[in-house]
């Protein structure tokens, strides 16, 4: 889950405030409230002075040599969807099912989607390709494009795993993700594809260039590689591992924090590491107390995930919380590596040993392609 490879915000792009889901359900309120006082204020100005326009929000470039559901900064409501094609499709139906999808979300991206429900605000997206759909069609995908294999602990469901299609869209607010999600399933709809599953996701409301926290209460996105990082690219396309991880919060917030810092093998309030004093301190997992035990205990989280585990190897993860019911919240854990035997052996080490593994319940699993940009000239998947 907190893969120490992490999660940090892009600074690439201007920064935009976050919602977190409170947030959400009182925004009807602050809404009505601040239409309320500008009302109030309007009827006591002078009338040849009209208030300035509101500045647009900034659109993401959605053309590119890579999607903008990684090159963009994670935008704090996001929408997973997964999709099967008809056993008879053959190269051309998905070429023609991601040029209309392509379409969709370009449109999307620069505000000119035909529908009154959406405004011009920040839309970023991917779309990648399932192993079993790649070797149907022997599609020309990197050769470690694999399913994962089983490990220690799995509760997987199934009906929430896999798909030939994943998608991903990802905006200021709920409603936005909502409305597209609806427009994917639309133009998808001529190709004879069904959906296979879909699931929410959401960041916390944070100032930008912190760390959000996950449901544990721990920052989660400390240490992570440049997405630029040529290590996590193969021809301006990379392959991403998804985990629906149900947590006991309750359970976890149980125990002292002492506890729980020692599990994570980090400070709760500071993010530092337990071998450091600032966030972004690089975990020493190899410094030990005078009786010779490590300050990272053996089983704390942070070791296990440690990238001088693995050469210094390192995932970009751009994981979110998920609430779907009281007893069923967690973390979307969505890591993208040129190689997923790297998360493999991540975890087959945290199956065996985390100290948080009696929090944890990976209940929904999939690996997907994560295709090259698009251009105007040249939809996803054109290279298919």
């Amino acid at each position: 889950m907190h893969i120490e490879s992490g999660n940090p915000q892009d600074t690439a792009a201007a920064g935009r405030p976050r919602f977190g889901r409170r947030a959400l359900l009182s925004a009807g309120a602050v809404l009505a409230a601040g239409a309320g006082a500008a009302a109030a204020t309007a009827i006591g100005r002078d009338s040849g002075h009209p208030a300035p326009a509101a500045t647009p929000p900034a659109a993401v470039p959605h053309y590119g040599a890579r999607q903008s559901g990684l090159t963009y900064r994670q935008l704090p409501a996001t929408r997973l969807l997964a999709l099967d094609l008809p056993a008879s499709a053959d190269r051309d139906a998905l070429r023609g099912l991601l040029a209309a999808l392509d379409k969709v979300l370009a449109a999307a991206s620069d505000g000119s989607l035909a529908d009154p429900r959406l405004s011009a605000a920040p839309v970023s997206s991917l779309a990648a390709i399932g192993p079993s759909l790649a070797a149907r069609l022997k599609l020309p995908v990197p050769a470690e494009l694999a399913e994962l294999p089983a490990f220690p602990g799995d509760r997987l469901d199934a009906a929430r795993s896999g798909g030939d299609l994943l998608l991903q869209v990802s905006a200021e607010h709920p409603w936005t993700t909502g409305v597209l999600t609806e427009h994917l399933l639309t133009a998808a709809k001529p190709f004879g594809v069904s959906s296979r599953w879909n699931q929410a996701g959401f960041l916390p409301s944070v100032p930008d260039g912190e760390t959000p926290r996950n449901l544990f209460g721990f920052k989660d996105g400390s240490a992570n590689p440049d997405p630029a990082d040529p290590g996590l690219w193969n021809a301006d396309g990379t392959i991403l591992v998804y985990r629906r991880i149900r947590m006991d919060t309750a359970a976890f917030a149980a125990l002292p924090t002492d506890r729980q810092e020692l599990s994570m093998g980090r400070h709760l309030m500071s993010g530092a590491p337990l071998t450091g004093t600032g966030e972004h301190d690089d975990p020493d997992i190899y410094i030990k107390h005078p009786d010779g035990s490590y300050v990272i205990p053996v089983d704390a989280h942070v070791r296990l995930s440690s990238p001088r585990l693995d050469g210094g190897a390192r995932m970009l993860r751009r994981g979110y919380s998920y609430d779907d019911a009281p007893d069923d919240r967690g973390l979307l854990f969505c890591a993208f590596m040129r190689d997923p035997a790297l998360f493999t052996r991540v975890q087959n080490r945290l199956a065996e040993n985390d100290a948080l593994n009696p929090f944890l319940t990976h209940n929904a699993t999939a690996v997907a392609w994560v295709l090259p940009g698009s251009q105007p000239d040249r939809p996803l998947g054109s290279t298919l």
